[in-house]
């Protein structure tokens, strides 16, 4: 008789499910988040904890094989102007959807469940003081370790860039350097094999507390926000994404089959920190070069969060909408303007989109305190949003491949395809 296996995917989606029955049995039970917290909270360190020693090592492999600092300035300046304007699509498109739908037209925000967002109001004015001269200063770190404690990514990534090519550049005496990274990036990649084995009581903390706590009826009163957020993610995902990715030579539908583990997991923990180090493993099976994937990658999570930056779009309108504000074309141009922006300059903020959002509303006349109205349900749209922003970097790192001369679609899709065949085999 043959063993039964589940595989990575149905774990993750049985505690998905587990934990939503426990948050609905017992909403608004204390006891949820004291027991359950402690768990969720568990996993993410543990995944923070594996992202930026794999992020180092493997941005200087790559780096210092890639070649000289030319090869590296025109990967970055590609990626930069790629970002930008995918994220500029994105929200174009909120902009369009909150326009024509209407999400918030005729919502009582008396009604409203009243939550806490002190912290962000604090982040965003602390962040609104900072110019665009000293956003882009703060990338180059004072204290590389500083950086490291503070989990600064941008600073990391500068840094580990600069690093990669002086140990290119000093030829057979960098070798003991980039072999001692090689062995700190593989042996990371085995850590995670045994940090991801856990995932699934992760995912089950972190919902069971989500639902416990906001409960599913908190949905009714923004249900026409939280679809249309969904809308939008879908269509940005299929229509924009699916045509990046088919020019690249890849179909939206099988790269999705092929990251199923990682979307199911990135979703029900609204974090893409923890599948970067999957991600960019899968990207090389495919064959994307290591310099590429181990560069594009991380810029990307703070560079191109193409769902963040709808969500955001979609959320400033609605407010304005709730509050009866009748934006001005001009108004909506500076909206998106400012996102554009406001968006990368705060992405490694904790609690991004709202700090953003708190960033962006003043600038258009909308009152700070209505992000209270949709804080209960944002970590609902919080875990679409994710999968998009998680889809956006895998497409970023093909598209940057392929624009560098070093992607081959056909054993790409092959890989994809073997991969699909090993996992119904089992």
């Amino acid at each position: 008789m043959k063993k039964l296996r589940f595989g990575m995917a149905t774990q993750i989606f049985v505690g998905l499910i587990l934990g939503i029955l426990v948050g609905v049995i017992w909403f608004n039970d204390p006891r949820v988040a004291t027991y359950l917290q402690p768990l969720g909270d568990l996993f993410l360190r543990l995944i923070k904890m594996i992202v930026i020693p794999i992020v180092i090592s493997s941005l200087i492999v790559g780096i210092a094989g890639a070649g000289n600092g030319k090869q590296v300035g025109r990967l970055g300046a590609k990626t930069i102007i790629y970002f930008e304007v995918i994220t500029t699509f994105a929200i174009i498109i909120g902009v369009l959807l909150a326009n024509a739908f209407q999400p918030g037209v005729g919502v009582d925000i008396e009604s409203a469940q009243k939550t806490d967002i002190n912290q962000y109001v604090e982040t965003s004015e602390e962040q609104s003081e900072k110019s665009v001269a000293e956003t882009f200063l703060h990338i180059v770190p004072t204290n590389f370790f500083q950086s490291l404690v503070e989990g600064d990514m941008l600073a990391i990534i500068f840094f580990s860039v600069l690093f990669g090519l002086g140990v290119a550049a000093i030829g057979d005496r960098g070798k003991p350097v980039l072999q001692f990274f090689d062995g700190v990036s593989h042996a990371m990649f085995h850590v995670v094999n045994m940090v991801m084995k856990v995932a699934p009581i992760g995912v089950f903390a972190l919902i069971g507390v989500t639902v416990s706590k906001f409960g599913l009826e908190s949905l009714m009163s923004l249900a026409k926000l939280v679809i249309l957020v969904h809308a939008g993610l879908l269509f940005f995902l299929i229509v924009v994404l699916g045509a990046v990715a088919k020019w690249a030579g890849v179909n939206i539908f099988t790269l999705m089959r092929y990251l199923k583990d990682e979307l199911l997991l990135a979703y029900s923990t609204s974090s893409s920190e923890t599948v970067l180090p999957r991600i960019m493993g899968k990207l090389e099976k495919m064959g994307c070069p290591k310099a590429i994937v181990s560069f594009v990658i991380p810029i990307g999570y703070t560079f191109n969060l193409d769902g963040s930056v709808l969500y955001q779009a979609i959320a400033a309108i609605f407010l304005a909408q709730v509050y009866g504000i009748d934006l001005t074309i001009v108004e909506q141009l500076t909206l998106i303007l400012v996102l554009m922006i406001t968006s990368k300059g705060m992405a490694a903020v904790p609690g991004t989109s709202f700090v953003v959002l708190l960033a962006t509303l003043g600038t258009i006349g909308i009152p700070a305190e209505g992000l209270a109205f949709i804080a209960g349900v944002d970590r609902i749209m919080d875990m679409a949003r994710t999968v998009v922003n998680l889809m956006g970097n895998t497409i970023a790192g093909i598209v940057m491949s392929k624009s560098e001369g070093k992607y081959n679609p056909i054993k790409a899709n092959e890989v994809m395809k073997q991969s699909r065949e090993a996992k119904v085999a089992s």
